[in-house]
């Protein structure tokens, strides 16, 4: 049977998928907590998160949620994050073209 990967490499797809889950659901509490009017995660820990490898499921959230869409901040950074995280996907080998 021909592998096409390490099975490291799986390993590591499975916790960027799960990374990116998290990150999603960090804009799903936010946007809940402000709609309820309660504390909410800081735009800071939103911005590490998408660079340390969640920009997918930070740019996900963003949309799909309609959660800070109209900062400014967000409209560059996050797709930044996207870009980055793809860049570093490539430089690792894991992202092939």
């Amino acid at each position: 049977m021909l592998e096409f990967f390490h099975p490291v490499t799986y390993v590591a797809l499975g916790i960027l998928v799960l990374w990116n889950l998290v990150t999603f659901a960090l804009f799903a509490i936010d946007k809940a907590r402000a709609k309820a009017g309660e504390w909410r995660i800081k735009e800071a820990t939103l911005f590490i998160t998408a660079f340390l490898m969640g920009g997918f499921g930070s740019i996900a959230g963003m949309y799909a949620l309609r959660h800070k869409t109209q900062k400014i901040s967000f409209k560059i950074l996050i797709p930044l994050a996207v870009v980055v995280n793809v860049v570093v996907l490539i430089g690792l080998g894991i992202l092939l073209f």
